[in-house]
């Protein structure tokens, strides 16, 4: 009966402590809060579902730490591509997406009535893809399953890092996007109310 009570109060312990984990998982993207908005949503829908499955909740071996490590990477450079593309809406009324460069948007279909100039290329872009990548970093190495994997005597410390660093990125990120203000309209962020009237002024060569 002794070993009957003890095996029966095992499932608990494990289940409180996976319990305790997610805890501090979703902690963690709470405490991000408002950041999220400056990352791609696809890219974070990804990383969420794919992390805890390559990292096996935590418990990692050589082959988990490698595709996890892999994962960081993806999705690191997805957030950084994504602040170099915009989108319009074009001549045929749909929305079209494209990458900036230094003499517009391209490809650019149904784009006759759009002055791609307007999208080129500018220093604010490099400033809000580093801005990206450092907000994914605090999401992604300080995600619970990643600190179990990779370094898992930083856990204690994780819990501080995720009340601390979020509240000094906002106050950081404020002050950037005051001085570098962000108004496109990229590849995995979702379209406001008033995207569709940021559309640039017409192309003057149109009624040429």
């Amino acid at each position: 009966m002794i070993a009957d009570s003890s095996s029966m109060n095992t499932p608990p312990s494990s289940s409180a402590s996976t319990s305790k984990n997610n805890g501090v998982t979703s902690s963690t993207f709470a405490s991000v809060g408002s950041l999220i908005k400056l990352l791609p949503t696809g890219t974070v829908f990804v990383f969420q579902f794919l992390n805890p499955i390559l990292t096996n909740s935590g418990e990692c071996n050589a082959s988990n730490k490698s595709l996890c490590a892999v994962l960081l990477l993806l999705c690191g450079l997805s957030c950084a591509f994504s602040s170099f593309t915009d989108s319009y809406t074009g001549s045929d009324k749909q929305r079209h997406y494209g990458i900036v460069t230094p003499k517009g948007l391209w490809p650019s279909p149904a784009s006759n009535s759009v002055d791609l100039s307007w999208y080129r290329l500018r220093v604010a872009d490099f400033v809000h893809a580093a801005l990206s990548l450092l907000v994914f970093a605090v999401l992604g190495l300080l995600d619970s399953n990643t600190v179990q994997c990779f370094y898992p005597g930083f856990e204690s410390t994780q819990k501080r890092l995720v009340q601390a660093l979020p509240t000094a990125i906002g106050v950081f990120a404020g002050g950037v996007f005051m001085i570098f203000p962000n108004d496109r309209h990229g590849i995995g962020y979702p379209l406001t109310s008033d995207s569709n009237n940021t559309t640039p002024p017409q192309n003057p060569n149109e009624h040429a």
